[in-house]
């Protein structure tokens, strides 16, 4: 799925999303609001994550859920 997918049904993408990352608020979800870089950051900054480890995990859930930005 690219950005723009994302962008477009953002709302339905990022219930997935916390329900994968539950510390992850909605104001988390408003600064990411379709930027995969950013959620990265917002899952790396909730749980402590290096940036190696949040890339992978959002892959792996990306991969299993067929979604693709």
């Amino acid at each position: 799925m690219n950005e723009d997918r994302i962008s477009g049904n953002w709302k339905q993408f990022k219930g997935k999303v916390k329900e994968q990352w539950g510390k992850l608020t909605d104001d988390d979800m408003d600064v990411a609001e379709g930027k995969r870089d950013q959620l990265v950051g917002r899952i790396q900054e909730r749980y402590g994550y290096g940036k190696e480890q949040a890339e992978k995990e959002l892959k792996d859930w990306e991969d299993s859920n067929h979604y693709k930005w």
